[in-house]
């Protein structure tokens, strides 16, 4: 008989950085059988001491409510959402101003044999980046105080200081280049930069698209979501457009785009030891069983709690479908082979390090 152990250290905990796929070529092609894993378990001591649990029906379900917890506690997008305005200028911005005068002109009178001219004149005035201290300087109108105000608001301004001194004056006020009323998107984005905001209001996929997208799949990659000194982390394939987690942008937001992939390793009686890429949003234990190229005779799955399962029982099956696959979780293919009961325990020393593990024993 043959058995397969998976190895579960816990949720979020991560594979020592040592361990690749070239190191895997010194870990035992065959290790320990079924029976020197329950031996392995029950002579291990200190940091690698590990218990066995059958994966029966009721440690299944327990197993899938665990899960369920766990994805709850995870902080999602949603929580970061709120509402503000993406038309309010603010330092940096480039404002581009045309005043129209009627009759009596500041900058572009003419007479008439008769008179003034009646009809409007226009005036553009050169391009103004409003200063650090949100302030802009126009001829006449002196220094007035624009940052945190929209387009119309400022032309308000602006004929308000130009009343006394000019006949019905008539500002329009555009935004030529907003620095302000942007999100920034940086990392694995394929054209990373400055996302314009605009009264549209575009959301978080949308910039992500503009963007490019990632160089990675959507479920290899991690969307790092700062707003006001908060951040928060969620895959970008686990969220779905117009959902509560693809938040409505606002100016300031940053948005990093990182490369994370989840996966399992494999070792034991198989072809080859492996690391197996998620690929999809869930990966049940009926799969990456498949993936690794099937069940020699029977199974087990592990932790520092090893938890077991009998593949030649037909229910294991029904079982393994129900039962999802963590971030790197480990399988492991036990044959008949005779091995020493300690190759487990090698296994585990090789794959975590004594700080990893004993900080997870000690929470």
């Amino acid at each position: 008989m043959s058995t397969v152990a998976s190895t579960r250290l816990g949720f979020g905990l991560l594979l020592a950085s040592s361990i690749t796929l070239g190191g895997c070529s010194t870990l035992p092609t065959n290790g320990p059988t079924a029976r020197e894993v329950r031996a392995g378990a029950k002579h291990s001591t200190g940091l690698y001491k590990f218990d066995i649990v059958t994966l029966d029906a009721p440690m299944v379900e327990s197993l899938r409510k665990e899960d369920n917890a766990l994805a709850a506690r995870v902080s999602t997008l949603s929580q970061l959402a709120e509402e503000r305005p993406v038309d309010e200028v603010g330092p940096g911005d480039i404002l581009s101003i045309d005043l129209f005068e009627v009759g009596v002109s500041l900058f572009a009178a003419r007479q008439l044999a008769d008179g003034f001219d009646p009809s409007a004149h226009p005036q553009e005035f050169p391009d103004l980046t409003i200063a650090s201290d949100g302030t802009i300087d126009l001829p006449y109108a002196g220094t007035l105080h624009v940052a945190g105000k929209t387009t119309s608001q400022i032309a308000a301004i602006i004929n308000s200081a130009l009343a006394s001194k000019s006949q019905n004056p008539k500002a329009i006020v555009t935004i030529r280049k907003s620095i302000s009323n942007t999100a920034v998107i940086s990392g694995d984005a394929t054209k990373p930069g400055r996302y314009p905001l605009d009264v549209s209001r575009p959301r978080l996929l949308d910039a992500i698209a503009d963007s490019g997208g990632s160089r990675d799949t959507a479920e290899d990659t991690v969307v790092r979501f700062a707003r006001h000194g908060h951040v928060v982390d969620e895959r970008l394939g686990f969220i779905r457009a117009g959902s509560p987690d693809d938040l409505v942008l606002v100016p300031g937001d940053r948005i990093e785009l990182i490369r994370r992939p989840r996966s399992y390793t494999v070792f034991g009686a198989t072809p080859k030891a492996s690391q197996v890429s998620f690929e999809t949003g869930a990966v049940s234990l009926a799969e990456a069983i498949a993936r690794a190229g099937g069940v020699p005779d029977s199974l087990e799955i592990g932790k520092p709690t090893v938890y077991r399962i009998n593949m030649l029982d037909p229910v294991a099956y029904l079982l393994a479908q129900r039962l999802q696959i963590r971030d790197k979780d480990v399988l492991y293919f036990a044959n008949a082979a005779s091995n020493q009961p300690s190759k487990l325990i090698a296994i585990l020393n090789q794959l975590f390090s004594p700080l990893i593990t004993a900080k997870i024993l000690t929470q």
